[in-house]
């Protein structure tokens, strides 16, 4: 486990980064890509896709999925392991949380505070990093 990458991440939000972008740029290097091509990528993705729906933290997992299993071609698809690696993903983050929706998450559909997004950001990060040491992604 890579504690330092998951300070990264959260210093990453404290600056004010969303939490997809947090997540996904704190692991640029990994995959050789450039950090400021990702963080206006991820942009969107953060409070639940802006309508808090999917965790931005998680959905900056899954672009790390899509990074690492992806093979940038239709020559071959990829995308049905891909598809598998995202659900395998939101299905361990889920039965840590509760759920995947961010208003559920933060408790803002009236009932109580799941997860915070600062602890958010650190599953997705501990699930990069279970997903990194196993070689999924």
């Amino acid at each position: 486990m890579d504690n330092d990458r998951i300070k990264k991440a959260a210093e990453f939000h404290k600056q004010g980064m969303n939490c997809a972008q947090a997540v996904a740029c704190a692991y640029c290097d990994v995959f050789g890509v450039d950090e400021k091509t990702v963080f206006r990528l991820a942009e969107g993705f953060g409070a639940g896709m802006g309508i808090q729906s999917v965790c931005g933290a998680l959905t900056g997992l899954f672009m790390l999925i899509g990074l690492k299993n992806s093979s940038g071609s239709t020559e071959n698809l990829t995308k049905a392991t891909t598809y598998k690696l995202t659900k395998e993903a939101a299905e361990k983050f889920k039965n840590k949380n509760g759920s995947i929706i961010c208003a559920e998450l933060k408790g803002l559909n009236g009932k109580p505070l799941l997860r915070t997004c600062d602890g958010c950001i650190e599953d997705a990060c501990l699930l990069a990093e279970e997903f990194l040491a196993l070689e999924k992604i």
